[in-house]
């Protein structure tokens, strides 16, 4: 059974390796039930979907299509042996550490239900920055993470809840097309060729993702971004 291991929040830190003067990447397990709702606009305008969850740097996170970040925790322990160094859940800065769900095989517009009521749709997958590069302080972690294609999944609200360790995720929704988190995220990253497969995603796609595949196809294209 896929269940929720851990709700987590960061609640801000200084970092000198973000041009933010905050960072909320240091996420910790909250205990007892937390409130997850749409924080009501566009990236690089509104926060976290997570009550209590502070995002540092708004340009490239937050936001209705990227309200939540799930990570799974068997691939934390993959990474967990990779470096030879514990990796509490909320690490990688996922506020949803999860386990028996495939997060990097869900279909971009796939939904879960966690909980009675919280459902949240995927929207695309995360794409290591600098700040997460200094917060693990691991050599050469951006290319590391981005060669092993495990990124975990961006979602949007679609009904708010509450929600805490222990609850039960259901797939509730799998669309038709086969474009999945791991897909999106080797089109965007290392496999172009890729990128007009992402198309079949639709509207279901984050605006920061489209717009990356608009302007990537057109430069392949001989179009001017």
């Amino acid at each position: 059974m896929a269940q929720l291991l851990s709700v987590n929040a960061g609640r801000g830190r200084p970092a000198d390796y973000t041009d933010a003067a905050l960072t909320g990447i240091d996420k910790r397990p909250v205990a007892g039930p937390v409130a997850v709702a749409a924080p009501g606009g566009p990236t690089g305008t509104a926060g976290s979907g997570v009550a209590g969850d502070v995002i540092g740097d708004l340009r490239d996170h937050g936001g209705d299509d990227q309200a939540v970040y799930a990570y799974a925790r068997e691939d934390l322990d993959l990474w967990q042996a990779e470096l030879g160094r514990e990796l509490s859940n909320g690490v990688f800065g996922e506020n949803l550490t999860t386990s028996g769900l495939d997060v990097n095989g869900a279909l971009i517009g796939e939904r879960w239900r966690i909980g009675a009521d919280l459902v949240l749709e995927v929207t695309s997958a995360r794409i290591p920055c600098r700040t997460f590069a200094g917060w693990l302080a691991e050599k050469g972690w951006v290319r590391r993470f981005t060669q092993v294609a495990r990124p975990g999944a961006y979602l949007r609200v679609i009904e708010p809840g509450r929600i805490e360790a222990g609850d039960r995720v259901e797939v509730v929704l799998r669309p038709e097309h086969d474009v999945t988190v791991e897909v999106l995220f080797r089109a965007l990253t290392t496999q172009a060729e890729l990128l007009p497969r992402t198309l079949a995603a639709g509207e279901a796609l984050n605006v920061l993702s489209a717009e990356r595949i608009r302007r990537r196809l057109g430069r392949m294209n001989g179009v001017p971004s």
